[in-house]
């Protein structure tokens, strides 16, 4: 999905499709906005992506506004195999790719 922000309302001049307004509902039960997904995983299972290509799976314990993040049961893996475990992990945000929910199986 694409996510566009601006600081206006919608208004009566706005060209903009309906459903891209800033106050449509979405149409499914998800998240609506990225900050909204991201409250919505904390506590649960995610899979870390970082730009060297490594992963972290764990525990989404927290993160702020530049995306650093605090899991937990953290497992390293490279190149699909798991390297390391550690209790407690922080990642720098600077590293991040991306976060991602695990799929249930």
């Amino acid at each position: 999905a694409m996510f566009m922000y601006t600081s206006r309302r919608a208004s009566a001049t706005d060209t903009r499709p309906r459903h891209m307004s800033d106050d449509a509902a979405p149409d499914t039960g998800a998240a609506k906005t990225p900050a909204d997904f991201l409250k919505s995983i904390r506590g649960k299972p995610v899979v870390v992506k970082l730009n060297s290509g490594v992963d972290y799976r764990g525990i989404l314990a927290c993160l702020d506004g530049y995306m650093n993040i605090a899991m937990e049961q953290t497992e390293e893996y490279v190149n699909g195999q798991l390297k390391n475990k550690y209790g407690d992990a922080f990642i720098r945000g600077n590293n991040v790719c991306y976060i991602s929910t695990v799929k249930d199986k």
